[in-house]
């Protein structure tokens, strides 16, 4: 084995540790919450309990690696792919390209099956399909703003207000369907990839947007399936759309747990495998005719790939064996009390916690503070999402509790975010579309979506109409709460500058009087 090979196999077992540690910190808090609740106010059972601890375990290791595995290989593939396609200038090449990569990606992406299986009417691959095609049109789409430099909010504004029109015309049993798999398209998977995609493609440009125009990828894309969905509503008829909840696994014996983890990895050995073929396929082909990376490189490359497959594995195979049936029992606890409006607060302090597990949350953090010289601190980006997933699972408690539309919701909450666009500096706009996108992944679909089932369930809802739509409000109040934080960050800066300034007049003064 070589020094250099040496080297950096004892510098991933370094990053690894951090890595371990970074997850422990992001799952620990929702799990103690989990921990507070079951102890002291709703008694699980022992099975569903153990089973929950072992899920916890699973996904802290599970993000670790496949953190580790982002860092070493999907980012370096985006940002390489990206940018090859950008520097051919060939219109063309950039048109399909990016179509094939965007579908390619998401047609696999594991948080959109967990949401397919969940709806009733519509065959798995329909709904599939058609997200994937949405997320592919509008990667194109947002290949070609960055070319041809067209600003990121006045696209929003045409995207949405074409979104809001179709809504109206689409059946009520898809419109959260609709709004729901923007969010679950960009999971896991795509995230990563998409944000060194875009941040591949940005940096061909050196003007003074590329900057920010490197940000946006995730979030637009992610408004394609909305669009493709609201498309399929009022063209396609579905069958039998009334929701048929499962009958909840509670494991006796030790001996039952061990087995339902291990008979659910084969499903997940195989699910993510074909997640992370696209990917692999593309670096091959790009690889093969334009990159032509040295051998140590490649290497590294296939090492990270296996540290992200692993990873994700363990990650999925904890929280739909532990989380999923947590998240179903809380539901239905809290729905069938008769203060059942106590699922508002309780929801909300689940989701501030819960958002800081999703894997691609930290894939994201990491890039923003490199981009930004650390001048966006990690902390700051944590607290807004938080911040902001926390008042989507409150938003949808009340919509579930008063069967109230998805759309007295959205309409307003992206009305604000458009408008907060023309105050804030555009970086962060970008970064806020892209937060909202990025916080609705496997943990929203395995966790959220279950507890919010539950409660519909225990309050007598329709769960196509009411329960459905928490990850669409998910996705839309980090675009909100980012955006305030750019404000801050302009009103710090600004007065930053007013500071200066007073301090350059007065040195100015003191040096006139000293002359």
């Amino acid at each position: 084995m070589s020094r250099e090979n040496r080297e950096f196999i004892k510098h991933n077992r370094t990053i690894l540790l951090e890595k371990l540690k970074e997850s422990l910190s992001s799952v620990l808090p929702v799990t103690i919450v989990v921990f507070i609740l079951c102890f002291i106010f709703f008694p699980a059972d022992s099975g569903i309990m153990l089973t929950f601890i072992l899920g916890a375990v699973m996904l802290i290791l599970g993000m670790g690696l496949f953190t580790l595995g982002a860092d070493i290989a999907m980012m370096p593939i985006g940002e390489s792919v990206g940018s090859s396609i950008t520097k051919s200038r060939k219109l063309w090449l950039i048109i399909i390209a990016s179509l094939i990569i965007g579908t390619a990606v998401t047609v696999s992406e594991p948080s959109l099956t967990v949401l397919a299986q969940q709806v009733p009417g519509i065959p798995d691959m329909v709904l599939i399909l058609t997200v994937s095609l949405g997320v592919g049109l509008f990667l194109t789409f947002s290949m070609l703003r960055v070319i041809f430099r067209i600003k990121l909010a006045y696209v929003l504004m045409g995207v949405y207000a074409v979104i809001f029109t179709l809504s109206f015309f689409a059946p009520k049993e898809f419109l959260s369907l609709a709004f729901d798999s923007g969010g679950a398209s960009t999971g896991a998977m795509t995230v990563p990839f998409l944000l060194a995609f875009g941040a591949g493609a940005a940096a061909v440009r050196s003007d003074k947007d590329a900057h920010s125009d490197s940000f946006g990828f995730v979030g637009l894309s992610a408004a394609g399936p909305i669009l493709a969905v609201l498309l399929l509503g009022i063209l396609y008829k579905p069958g039998n759309t009334t929701y048929e909840a499962t009958a909840p696994v509670n494991p006796g014996k030790t001996t039952q747990i061990t087995r339902l983890f291990i008979t659910e990895i084969p499903g997940k050995l195989g699910e993510v495998a074909l997640a992370i073929l696209p990917i692999v396929v593309c670096f091959l082909i790009f690889q093969l005719a334009v990159l032509k990376l040295k051998k140590g490189q490649v290497i590294r490359i296939v090492v990270g790939l296996i540290y992200a497959y692993v990873g994700l594995v363990l990650f999925l195979t904890g929280a739909n064996v532990g989380f999923l049936q947590m998240g179903s029992f809380l539901g239905k606890a809290l729905g069938s009390l008769p203060y059942n409006w106590i699922v508002i607060p309780i929801g909300m302090v689940i989701g501030y916690f819960l958002v800081i597990s999703e894997p691609a949350v930290h894939v994201l953090s990491k890039q923003v503070v490199e981009l930004s010289s650390g001048a966006i601190p990690k902390k700051a980006i944590a607290t807004s999402l938080s911040v902001g997933v926390a008042t989507s699972i409150g938003l949808c408690m009340i919509k579930i509790l008063t069967s109230a539309s998805i759309l007295y919701f959205v309409i307003p909450g992206y009305v604000i975010g458009l408008i907060l666009t023309f105050f804030v500096p555009p970086v962060f706009t970008s970064i806020a579309i892209d937060s909202g996108a990025v916080s609705s992944g496997p943990m929203a679909s395995t966790f959220l979506v279950p507890f919010a089932i539950g409660v519909c369930l225990s309050v007598g809802g329709n769960v196509i109409v009411d329960a459905f739509g928490i990850i669409a409000l998910v996705t839309m109040t980090p675009f909100i709460t980012i955006q305030v934080l750019g404000l801050f960050y302009r009103f710090k800066l600004k007065a930053a500058e007013r500071e200066q300034e007073q301090q350059q007049k007065i040195k100015k003064k003191e040096s006139i009087i000293n002359f």
